[in-house]
């Protein structure tokens, strides 16, 4: 699939965003799922199996190796390392091998979405150390690094999850610093310049899709700010991930920090009754349904950042809880099949209408990372 690139200005944001109540959603009701309340490590783990198992058992091609299928199989990794489970190595090994671990767009790819690929192959690596299985990756972003051609790669906010994760791990794999520097340059230009002020919102913490969503540009229907709860859940999760392979110590891992941590705040209070977020969290009356892969961003960013320390666990366990619960019960079909994921987009408009029996490769991958790490916080 491609992504497209945008260039227009875009919506301002409201400070404070207002939470909506849900009427009428559809559920699946399973039994051992209590709202409010983290479930037992096994039923995480349970869950999890049944939605990797159902996924696998009806895609036996493993895909292309573009961002995803790419954000699937993170997924899958994800849980191989909770279950250690063979099956899930050989799936995601097979993967890997149909495109001999190349990178779509080969190794002079500038582009983030293409490097996406690059996340499992390093944890096949991780596994099973044998260069020739980062080395598509590594040729890609170390030609960046060489000639970076300035910072304006990342025009739009799912580049990050995309393609920071390969530069973190890369540069601690090697022990070279310019992975990061490089990284960091391009994560500011998007955070902080690209469309002109940049597509965080300093005010509130979230961050627009691309400049199309700027202030002076396009809002919802009621006239509201577009804030796309997909693209902020992959900007969660690139901060997740960034997090996770680097040393604390780093010199930029503290605005990693204080930035995920602002954007947590303001999920926090725009959380449904149902658990889930809406696909635009500036307007709770702009297509006012569940949506699956969004919510399962959060919740994987919330869990770790509750497990971790950097939110009050207290305070964020009960958003972890009720986020899980409601993708349980309302998004995971009786036979592992996952509904409410809204399909390949750039906005909450995108792939409508959103329902029970819609379903993507990217949505499950983020299900499946969402739930290792509800496992993990369910352990503690």
């Amino acid at each position: 699939m491609e992504r497209r690139r945008f260039v227009t200005a875009g919506a301002a944001l409201a400070a404070t965003l207002p939470a909506w109540s849900p009427t009428g959603a559809a559920a699946a009701t399973r039994p051992r799922t209590v709202a409010g309340r983290l479930p037992a490590l096994a039923d995480v783990v349970s869950v999890l199996r049944l939605v990797a198992d159902h996924w696998i058992g009806a895609n036996t091609d493993p895909g292309d190796n573009q961002w995803a299928r790419a954000t699937f199989f993170s997924g899958l990794m994800a849980l191989h390392r909770l279950t250690g489970e063979p099956r899930y190595l050989s799936y995601a090994r097979g993967w890997a091998e149909k495109h001999s671990y190349a990178l779509n767009g080969g190794v002079t790819t500038r582009h983030a979405d293409n490097h996406c690929a690059g996340q499992t192959y390093l944890d096949l690596y991780a596994l099973e150390p044998e260069q020739a299985k980062i080395a598509a990756i590594e040729a890609s972003l170390r030609r960046m690094i060489a000639a970076p051609d300035g910072y304006d790669d990342w025009t739009w906010c799912d580049a990050l999850h995309m393609a920071m994760p390969p530069f973190a791990r890369l540069g601690v794999l090697r022990g070279e610093s310019g992975f990061a520097d490089t990284m960091h340059g391009l994560y500011t230009h998007t955070k902080s310049a690209e469309g002109g002020p940049g597509l965080y919102d300093t005010g509130s913490g979230l961050w627009y899709r691309d400049a199309r969503f700027l202030p002076g540009g396009i809002t919802s229907p009621g006239g509201l700010p577009v804030l796309w709860s997909r693209g902020n859940g992959w900007v969660a999760a690139a901060h997740v991930k960034v997090l996770s392979a680097l040393p604390t110590t780093h010199r930029d891992a503290p605005e990693y920090r204080r930035t995920l941590a602002a954007g947590l705040t303001a999920l926090r209070k725009v959380q449904r009754a149902d658990g889930f977020w809406n696909v635009n969290l500036a307007d709770p009356a702009h297509l006012p349904g569940p949506e699956t892969s969004g919510t399962a961003f959060f919740t994987y960013a919330t869990a770790y950042a509750a497990r971790t320390g950097l939110v009050t666990a207290g305070q964020y366990r009960p958003i972890v809880a009720g986020a899980w619960n409601g993708l349980v019960t309302t998004a995971v079909h009786p036979d592992g099949f996952l509904g409410y994921v809204q399909g390949v987009g750039d906005r909450p408009e995108s792939s409508q209408p959103v329902t029970y029996d819609t379903t993507a490769d990217f949505g499950v991958g983020a299900f499946l990372l969402a739930g290792a790490e509800v496992a993990a916080l369910a352990g503690t």
